[in-house]
C-alpha cells in the first residue's frame, strides 16, 4: 500500500469527505484528489504535517506504513481546524479562501497555502456565486502580481478562481500554471494556436508567449475581481 493509498484509508475511517478535509487543511478539493490519486508524488512540511493532526495519525505510517497509525500531531498552519475556514451564519455571503498557488513545472496539479494576512477569506455575493453555477469548492482567490494586465488587473487586485473551469477560451482570463509559475493572463486563439496575452499595451515589456503541451497548463479561469482602482 502506497502513501496515497494510506491517505485515503485513514480518511474515509474518520468518515471524512474530500471536500470537508479541503476545508480543514485550507486546500482545494481537487488538491485532495490529487493527493489520494498520487498524482502529487510526495508530500512534506506543512502539509504533511497538517494532514497528520487533521486525520489524527502519523507521519511515519502515512509516507511508510511504519509504526502505529495513530498520533497527535499539532498543526504547522496556525487556522488549521479552526473557525477561519468555517462559513459564517450569513445567509447573504459566501467566504472564499485566500490562497498562494504552489506549481510544479510540468505537473498540472497545485497545491495551496493560506494567505493570513491582510485577510484570509474574501465574502461574496451567495446569489452571484449560485446564479453563475460556481461550486464554493471550486473557488479559491489569490493576489494578482505585477502589471501585466493592468489596466484589467492592478497588482495586489484579488482575482477568484473557478478550478473546475480549465478549458481554454478564446479572450477570457485564467490563472496559469506557466513553466511551474502562476500567472495570470488573456487566452487567444490565433493561427491554431492558444497564446498567453497580457492587456498591458506595453507589448515590448510583456510579449505574448506560446501556450502549448505540459510548460503551459490551466488551472483555472478567473470569474471575479476585487480591487480599489476606478
Amino acid at each position: 500500500m502506497n502513501w496515497n493509498e494510506r491517505l485515503r484509508q485513514a480518511r474515509t475511517a474518520k468518515h471524512m469527505t474530500k471536500s470537508a478535509m479541503a476545508r480543514e487543511l485550507g486546500v482545494s478539493a481537487p488538491t485532495v484528489t490529487q493527493w489520494e490519486a498520487g498524482t502529487i508524488l510526495s508530500l512534506s512540511g506543512k502539509n504533511l504535517n497538517n494532514i497528520c493532526h487533521v486525520l489524527g495519525i502519523s507521519p511515519e505510517w502515512l509516507l511508510h506504513g511504519t509504526t502505529s497509525r495513530d498520533t497527535v500531531v499539532e498543526p504547522l498552519s496556525k487556522d488549521i481546524g479552526q473557525t477561519q475556514y468555517r462559513q459564517e451564519d450569513d445567509p447573504d455571503f459566501v467566504s472564499i479562501r485566500m490562497v498562494k498557488l504552489h506549481l510544479s513545472a510540468g505537473i498540472s496539479g497545485f497545491q495551496t497555502e493560506p494567505e493570513y494576512e491582510p485577510h484570509s477569506l474574501l465574502k461574496i455575493s451567495r446569489a452571484w456565486v449560485e446564479r453563475s453555477g460556481y461550486s464554493i469548492d471550486h473557488l479559491i482567490a489569490i493576489r494578482v502580481k505585477g502589471e501585466s494586465m493592468e489596466p484589467s488587473l492592478y497588482d495586489g487586485d484579488v482575482a477568484v478562481i473557478n478550478t473546475a473551469d480549465t478549458m481554454p477560451a478564446d479572450a477570457t482570463v485564467f490563472a496559469i500554471n506557466y513553466e511551474g509559475e502562476a500567472v495570470v493572463k488573456r487566452m487567444m486563439r490565433d493561427a491554431g494556436e492558444w497564446w498567453l496575452t497580457s492587456d498591458n499595451p506595453d507589448h515590448r515589456r510583456f510579449p505574448k508567449k506560446q501556450c502549448r503541451g505540459g510548460e503551459c497548463m490551466m488551472v483555472g479561469r478567473v470569474v471575479w475581481r476585487e480591487g480599489s482602482r476606478i
